[in-house]
């Protein structure tokens, strides 16, 4: 079944691709797709994050940046990483309406659930794009959950982060000055064919000469007109791309380091293993810290490489 799935695949099945996704998407693995993740890719994708705070208009902003790549001729793959839901632990956006289809030849679109607290991003988002690599998507763009001045995991795994922000957005900006705007290397004010778009296209210039950052382009466009898109994509393709390869194996080494603490944990809470039963006893009835409990089982872990 596996070896099935991976050989299609390799054949550019689109079927196979979103069952892979899926799969990486909830952390399964098995070894012929760690094989292959491992594998470095004939090509790698430009890697472009779309990040901003909530109601900036990511989504709109991304379906006409795909359709404008989709016209350059190139394929492109989009992660959105919506709001993870309470009830399924699915993403709550998980149409993508604002998109469009994601049928199309040479367009993929998924949505992820991306859990509170992990920096606006979803989980093993580095071996989703080293799948996406292996499938030979020339673009991959990554739309992050609303995020606030902290949210900056982004810069992790993509080449070149773009921040939205929007006109008359005041107070919001002094945020994203203090964290989120430092990742930025274009800043494109959305929603430009609202007042007071120049006014703000001025602010997040001034700001970014006080903190003396690297020279970051700050543009205009409007996802409802498509006006400043083309403009946007033709700036995209001029960036530098960051070095990043490393940052990304190293990420993708720490997910699997991860996965396999949890592996492990799991098969001797099974088994009944007196020690990880004690400690999730004493984790669930108060008397021992959540970080506590995280170092007691790692040490636990330690003491059997068997399992």
């Amino acid at each position: 079944m596996a070896h099935d799935l991976i050989a299609r695949f390799r054949r550019h099945d689109r079927t196979a691709l979103a069952r892979l996704v899926t799969l990486v998407a909830r952390g399964e693995s098995f070894p012929e797709l760690d094989a292959m993740l491992a594998e470095d890719p004939a090509m790698k994708p430009r890697v472009v994050a779309v990040t901003g705070s909530g109601g900036v208009g990511k989504s709109s902003l991304v379906g006409r940046l795909l359709e404008t790549i989709r016209q350059d001729g190139k394929t492109v793959a989009v992660l959105a990483c919506d709001p993870q839901s309470p009830l399924s632990g699915g993403a709550i956006l998980g149409d993508r309406f604002r998109m469009g289809s994601s049928i199309y030849d040479g367009l993929f679109i998924r949505s992820l659930a991306a859990v509170g607290g992990r920096g606006a991003v979803a989980d093993h988002l580095p071996r989703l794009l080293r799948l996406l690599a292996h499938y030979g998507f020339e673009v991959v763009l990554i739309e992050t959950v609303g995020a606030g001045q902290g949210d900056v995991a982004v810069q992790q795994a993509a080449e070149v982060v773009v921040l939205l922000v929007q006109p008359e957005a005041g107070d919001e900006l002094q945020w994203e000055k203090a964290g989120i705007l430092e990742i930025a290397d274009v800043v494109v004010v959305n929603k430009g064919d609202l007042p007071g778009a120049e006014k703000t296209v001025a602010q997040v210039r001034g700001m970014l000469d006080l903190a003396h950052a690297s020279p970051v382009a700050v543009l205009r466009a409007s996802a409802k007109t498509g006006e400043g898109v083309p403009e946007l994509w033709r700036h995209l393709q001029s960036l530098s791309p960051k070095v990043v390869p490393n940052r990304l194996n190293v990420s993708l080494l720490f997910d699997r380091v991860a996965e396999e603490a949890a592996r492990r944990a799991a098969q001797l809470w099974s088994q009944h293993d007196a020690a990880v039963c004690e400690i999730v006893a004493n984790w669930q009835e108060g008397r021992l810290a959540e970080s506590a409990a995280v170092d007691a089982l790692l040490n636990t872990l330690r003491s059997h490489p068997e399992a």
